[in-house]
C-alpha cells in the first residue's frame, strides 16, 4: 500500500483507546506525570497508547516526545547506528564508542535535554524486552538523574524481562487483547472517517482476521479497501474481505460458524461446517476439539459450559455415528437454539 498507513492517519486520541482501564491509567498520568510499564500482546496498542498520552500532555508533542526502538540498537551494528539520522547528532565525534558506550550515551542525551514546552517531556522506550540486564542498570540510573524533567514511557511484551529497581519506579499499566467487539467499534469508526462502505459480516470477517491484534485488523481493513476500490468506490464485505485477505486459518473459519451459528444463521454455519470438513480435511473430533480451544481462546463471551456440554452429547455420536457432519450439524443447531432462549 503506497497510501499512508491508517494505524498512522487514523491514531487514537486517549479518548479513544478502546480500553477504559487504560483510559484512565493514561488520563490520570497527563495530570501527574509519572513512568509508566504499558505491557500486552503485540498489536494491542501500546506504542499508539504511549503517543496519545504525549499529544495529551504536550504542547509540542513533536518536539518532547522522544521514541527509541528498542530494536533499533540491539539488533543493529555501530556503524547503523552511527548513521542513523534520529541519533547522529548525539554520537558526532564519538564513533570510538562501544555499542553499549553508543546507547547509554543517546538515552542519556535524550532524556537530558530540556522540554521545548512545559516542565517534562517524555521518553519511549518501545520493545523493551530486547534490552539487556546491564543496560537495564544504566536506565535505571539514567531514570534516577532526570525523574524531575523526563517521564519514561516503558512498552513491551515481557514485563518479566525487567528488573526489580525498574519495575519499582514505574506504574504498571496492562493491555489486553481487545475483544471482537472492541475491534469491531474501531474498524468502523475508521472506515465511517476514511467514507469507506461496509457491512456486518465485512467488519466481522476483518475483525476474526486481526485475531487480537488491532494493529493487523486495521491494516487488513484498508488492504481490503484498497482492493476493492474500482472506481466507484470501496467496500469491505464478506467478499471483498475474504478476497483480499485470502485464507485466514481454520480458527477464523471456525470462529465464523460458531458465530453464524449463535446468531441463528443455520445455513451459514453449516456452510462453514462443510468447508471445514471436506476442503481443510478435518474429521469429525478433529474439528470438535478445534471448536472447544477456539472457544476458549477467542474474545468473545462463548457460554463455554454449553458448548462443553453439547460437545460431550456429540463426542460419543461422532465415534459410533456414520455422519460426522451430521452430528456436528447438531451442535451448531442446539447452540443457536441455546443463545437464541437466553
Amino acid at each position: 500500500m503506497d497510501a499512508p498507513l491508517w494505524t498512522e492517519t487514523h491514531a487514537p486520541d486517549l479518548a479513544d483507546l478502546p480500553q477504559p482501564d487504560v483510559r484512565d491509567y493514561l488520563t490520570e498520568a497527563v495530570a501527574e506525570p509519572i513512568n509508566l510499564i504499558l505491557h500486552g500482546p503485540e498489536g494491542v496498542g501500546k506504542t499508539a497508547a504511549a503517543r496519545a498520552l504525549a499529544r495529551a500532555a504536550h504542547e509540542d508533542p513533536d518536539n518532547d516526545l522522544v521514541e527509541i526502538n528498542v530494536a533499533d540498537f540491539f539488533g543493529r551494528t555501530k556503524t547503523e547506528i552511527k548513521n542513523d539520522p534520529r541519533f547522529a547528532h548525539f554520537l558526532e565525534g564519538r564513533s570510538r564508542m562501544s555499542k553499549r558506550d553508543m546507547i547509554n550515551h543517546v538515552l542519556k542525551e535524550s532524556a537530558a535535554h530540556q522540554p521545548v514546552s512545559g516542565t517534562y517531556k517524555t521518553v519511549l522506550l518501545d520493545n523493551a524486552e530486547a534490552i539487556r540486564e546491564d543496560f537495564q542498570q544504566a536506565l535505571r540510573r539514567v531514570m534516577e538523574q532526570y525523574a524531575r524533567t523526563t517521564q519514561f514511557v516503558i512498552a513491551t511484551r515481557q514485563p518479566s524481562k525487567l528488573i526489580p529497581p525498574i519495575e519499582s519506579r514505574c506504574f504498571p499499566v496492562p493491555m489486553r487483547a481487545p475483544t471482537h467487539e472492541e475491534t469491531a467499534t474501531v474498524l468502523r469508526s475508521i472506515l465511517d472517517a476514511e467514507d469507506v462502505g461496509y457491512d456486518d459480516q465485512g467488519i466481522d470477517f476483518v475483525a476474526s482476521y486481526g485475531d487480537g491484534d488491532l494493529r493487523r485488523a486495521i491494516l487488513g481493513a484498508q488492504l481490503v479497501a484498497a482492493k476493492a476500490d474500482d472506481g466507484d468506490g470501496a467496500a469491505v464485505t464478506m467478499d471483498t474481505a475474504y478476497e483480499a485477505l485470502g485464507e485466514v486459518g481454520v480458527d477464523a473459519r471456525v470462529e465464523e460458524m460458531l458465530a453464524a451459528a449463535a446468531s441463528g444463521d443455520f445455513d451459514a454455519a453449516r456452510s462453514t461446517l462443510d468447508d471445514l470438513l471436506e476442503d481443510e480435511g478435518l474429521s469429525g473430533d478433529e474439528l470438535l476439539a478445534e471448536l472447544l480451544r477456539v472457544a476458549r481462546e477467542s474474545n468473545r463471551n462463548w457460554d463455554l459450559a454449553r458448548l462443553h456440554q453439547l460437545a460431550g452429547e456429540v463426542d460419543m455420536d461422532l465415534v459410533e455415528g456414520t455422519s460426522d457432519r451430521v452430528h456436528l450439524s447438531h451442535l451448531l443447531a442446539e447452540l443457536g437454539r441455546s443463545r437464541g432462549s437466553a
